[in-house]
């Protein structure tokens, strides 16, 4: 049986806000799961990463910084398997996933991207928008300043001017959701679903969560927000990803994020087995493509749960 030798680059600190133990704790626990199942797994930084010649073929990645991304594109590029791709965690920068999810019928709010010297009040006053949310368009968020909740236009465009003058060249402006804020977590083959309150359990990256307060526990339709994620994960690429939406009173949803590989912090020790176990699936299915030696399939024999804190 051929033996199975994996790369695992961590993800660098400024790309982990506030959660650079939780980021690498999921990583590191994954790993573990690995090498319980007879992978050879060598852990790399992602500064590590950039200035070594790594020779794995297989390389599984929570990286962000541009020159980790175009790196890990050149192996795919020369048949290396990567998870998550690196064309999949450009596609999850904003302006990207918000073009991706609108074109693909995924929820998602009402949504404008715009050139940061734009003058963007009589573009949210067609628009219908009043309350809403400002995000760096071409990255992913680094600083508590990449995302801004605005109160009414004016302040909309004296938040867009500040992008400008940092240096921020694309920005996408959502419109401000009412309702009850939910976080997930899940693999794009379905085999892990987990959703939950983040202020009930004190989860928090930069504190936006106090915005829309604590939630009033709306219902909503698991299954569906669950498929819709699926899709979002196949037509962004990414293979482990998280997210937030929001609950409406009526019970509807909208995705308001989605990310590659997050930090799965409250359900962590339950999701590494299962991100092993897809990993090893997508890795029998890459060596069956390329037409090598298989190995032993991944054991899929452990049901699906939907959770809230809990079994379902």
């Amino acid at each position: 049986m051929r033996r199975i030798q994996i790369a695992a680059i961590s993800r660098a600190g400024i790309y982990s806000p506030n959660h650079i133990g939780n980021d690498a704790a999921i990583l590191n626990a994954t790993v573990e799961q690995l090498r319980r199942r007879g992978c050879e797994v060598k852990i790399y930084s992602e500064e590590q990463f950039q200035q070594s010649d790594v020779t794995e073929d297989v390389i599984l990645n929570m990286c962000r910084q541009t020159s980790s991304l175009e790196k890990l594109q050149r192996f795919e590029e020369e048949g290396r398997l990567v998870i998550n791709s690196g064309f999949a965690i450009e596609n999850c920068t904003r302006e990207k996933m918000t073009r991706l999810l609108v074109a693909n019928g995924v929820p998602y709010p009402d949504s404008l991207m715009v050139d940061t010297n734009t003058n963007v009040r009589p573009l949210l006053e067609q628009a219908g928008i009043d309350r809403c949310w400002i995000k760096r368009g071409e990255f992913h968020a680094m600083h508590k300043e990449d995302v801004h909740y605005c109160r009414h236009a004016q302040e909309a465009q004296e938040i867009l001017h500040e992008f400008f003058y940092r240096g921020i060249k694309r920005a996408v402006i959502n419109r401000h959701l009412v309702g009850d804020l939910v976080k997930f977590y899940g693999l794009a083959d379905g085999s892990f679903f987990y959703w939950f309150y983040p202020l009930e359990q004190g989860h928090s990256k930069f504190s936006d969560e106090l915005v829309n307060g604590m939630p009033e526990h709306i219902a909503f339709d698991e299954k569906m927000l669950k498929q819709d994620c699926e899709k979002a994960a196949a037509v962004t690429g990414v293979m482990i990803y998280g997210g937030d939406c929001i609950v409406d009173e009526q019970g509807h949803y909208q995705i308001i994020d989605f990310n590659d590989w997050p930090s799965f912090a409250p359900c962590r020790m339950e999701a590494a087995p299962y991100i092993a176990k897809s990993i090893l699936g997508a890795i029998r299915d890459w060596w069956r493509m390329r037409g090598e030696e298989n190995i032993r399939p991944a054991d899929r024999t452990m049901n699906h749960r939907s959770r809230k804190g809990g079994d379902k």
